[in-house]
């Protein structure tokens, strides 16, 4: 039987939600909500990593830090976002 396991699925659908609020305040397409949700994961992921690098141990629910990877998902959003804004050719 294949399981997932719970720290995985909450870090998913926290950074999932993020990644959706942000599409909808853009009024972005279903290809940026895509671009974004991976921006989202693998910032949630990085905020993971420096969590545990760092042994923070804040807002912590479970194994899954909450405050890293909260921070370190927005700011890969945005930086994604930034990068992909179409330059003014004025």
């Amino acid at each position: 039987m294949f399981l997932i396991s719970p720290p995985l699925i909450l870090s998913l659908v926290v950074s999932s939600i993020y990644a959706a609020l942000f599409n909808l305040w853009r009024n972005g397409s279903l290809r940026d909500l895509s671009f974004y949700l991976l921006a989202a994961w693998v910032g949630f992921g990085l905020g993971q990593v420096a969590g545990w690098l760092l042994h923070l141990h804040w807002g912590m629910i479970g194994s899954v830090r909450m405050v890293e990877g909260t921070f370190f998902c927005w700011l890969l959003i945005l930086l994604m976002s930034w990068l992909r804004m179409p330059q003014d050719k004025g």
